[in-house]
């Protein structure tokens, strides 16, 4: 008898964009009910081969085949037929619809024109149970965390029956605890007999479910290597072309004077009828990264927002460098603050602008940029953004010029950094400022935090990584619903420690440092 075909073969797969191959003759083959992680750093071209599998792209050269069989994937709906289903980084889901609304769009059972939802909702809540995907089918999405947004997306491809799963950066945008969850489901779905392609640039969950790792270096195939014979050492090295140190090297801080000083502030959250954040006060000095800690949802996101003008305050004051800026418009407070925020979509670029006009974004109407008539100074914004792409390693096709919609997630993040830190500020506050990058760019930027530390500028850091909080801060700060329930030096606690700082089960009575 011969071989058991592959579930997915894609063989000798080249795409081009103008002036760049983002995959250049790729082969990559998925067993039947594995889990095969795709590795590379950003803008390897990851994203580019699984968007060519599931049909969004037409490859130039090579062959597709499903279950031994060639293959023409012209378009989503025949991978969809194929049982070939994706889970793209930025889920596609309509906000205003509820969660089995979407699941069932594009499939829906229909009699004389009207929505057979009994049937659909038998069906969704039979696959959510069988493969722990809790949900509530009757939520809409513009009210779900991001974990239930996500099993969303994965019971859209189990009601569609699809046996071929694909995963873009699943746990970019989780959670510590969702992550573990969806660990469990990858683990549940290979089980059952379902075929995985995981792209992910976290080492450690690639040994935690892959069976086997291919990797992409700027758009070439390096190899395919067995997780049960290799370490995230070896992955490291494959994926960047050189060793990556996984820890960070920092010297002690040398603290001066208080730079941003929060005195009882509360902020409301969505809904406007509630605080958020309530009577929460602390400082941040110069020379010094004081990390706010917490599990998504406790009012980490309000409170940026409150500093950084992004909506008003319900009670308290905020000083930056001794002024009072607690009613300070963003154009003010940006003098001195820098912002790396959460949603780099939402609160970080304008897509349709070009990558020069996003870097100088909070600077085109200073004299460098404007003339005194108001006109933009096109060659003097391309020479200052060629300068910043250069020096931060931001990668794109058309350089200065690239639509940054086109970027990859990781180079679009790198954008934005490069941005916020340029401006030289006495603040930085850095949300989530690693988040869905390589180890390589991880490394980039936590150096780049340290240097600014090292400089005298404030860093106050919000970050869901647990590692991340452990490595980069002076000091953390833990947040459990609205409040600052705990301030603990990272060289004298654990991560078990200050999970239960963030659990609730213990908290300091903590007053800001004077």
């Amino acid at each position: 008898m011969g071989e058991t075909p592959y579930a997915i073969e894609m063989l000798g797969i080249t795409k081009r964009f103008s002036g760049i191959t983002a995959n250049d003759d790729i082969t990559l083959k998925l067993k039947k009910g594995e889990i095969h992680a795709l590795l590379g750093e950003n803008g390897a071209g990851k994203s580019t081969l699984m968007s060519v599998l599931f049909g969004l792209y037409t490859p130039e050269e090579g062959t597709i085949k499903k279950d031994g069989q060639v293959v023409n994937i012209t378009d989503p709906n025949v991978a969809d037929r194929l049982g070939i289903g994706m889970v793209h980084q930025h889920f596609k889901l309509v906000e205003c619809f509820t969660v089995l609304e979407n699941i069932v769009l594009g499939v829906e059972t229909t009699k004389n024109g009207f929505l057979q939802q009994k049937e659909a909702r038998k069906k969704i809540m039979e696959l959510s149970e069988r493969y722990g995907l809790k949900v509530d089918p009757d939520a809409k999405i513009s009210d779900v965390t991001v974990g239930m947004q996500q099993r969303t997306e994965i019971l859209k491809m189990l009601y569609r029956d699809s046996d071929v799963l694909i995963f873009d950066e699943p746990t970019a945008v989780l959670t510590p605890q969702e992550i573990e969850e969806l660990m469990h489901i990858l683990k549940n779905l290979a089980a059952e007999g379902k075929s995985i392609l995981f792209i992910s640039h976290k080492l450690n969950e690639i040994m935690e479910v892959a069976d086997r790792c291919s990797v992409l270096r700027k758009g070439k195939y390096i190899g395919t290597v067995d997780i049960s014979s290799t370490t995230p050492e070896e992955l490291s090295r494959m994926m960047c072309g050189h060793d990556v140190k996984l820890s960070v090297d920092k010297k002690p801080a040398k603290t001066g004077e208080v730079v941003l000083d929060v005195k009882g502030l509360s902020v409301k959250g969505k809904n406007k009828h509630k605080d958020k954040v309530r009577n929460v006060s602390f400082n941040v000095r110069a020379g010094e990264i004081v990390c706010i800690a917490g599990i998504d949802g406790n009012g980490q996101s309000e409170l940026v927002y409150g500093l950084t003008g992004l909506t008003n305050v319900s009670g308290g004051k905020i000083e930056l460098c001794g002024a009072d800026i607690t009613h300070s418009p963003v154009r003010k407070r940006s003098e001195k603050m820098s912002h790396i925020p959460e949603d780099r979509h939402k609160h970080g670029l304008v897509l349709d602008y070009s990558l020069e006009y996003n870097i100088v974004l909070q600077r085109y109407f200073e004299p460098e940029f404007v003339t005194g008539a108001g006109f933009l100074k096109k060659n003097a914004i391309r020479e200052y953004a060629e300068r910043l792409i250069e020096k931060y390693d931001v990668r794109s096709g058309l350089g200065a010029a690239t639509t940054v919609r086109s970027m990859s997630g990781g180079n679009q993040q790198k954008a934005i950094i490069a941005r916020e830190i340029d401006r030289d500020p006495k603040l930085i506050v850095a949300v989530q400022p690693t988040r869905g990058l390589d180890v390589g760019a991880i490394e980039n930027i936590h150096k780049q935090l340290i240097a600014e530390r090292d400089a005298g500028k404030a860093v106050l850091l919000v970050s869901l990584e647990l590692e991340e909080v452990m490595n980069l801060s002076d000091r953390i700060l833990v947040m459990y619903e609205g409040e600052i329930v705990g301030e603990i030096d990272p060289k004298k606690t654990d991560s078990e420690e200050l999970g239960m700082y963030m659990s609730g089960a213990k908290r300091d009575k903590v007053e800001a440092d004077r």
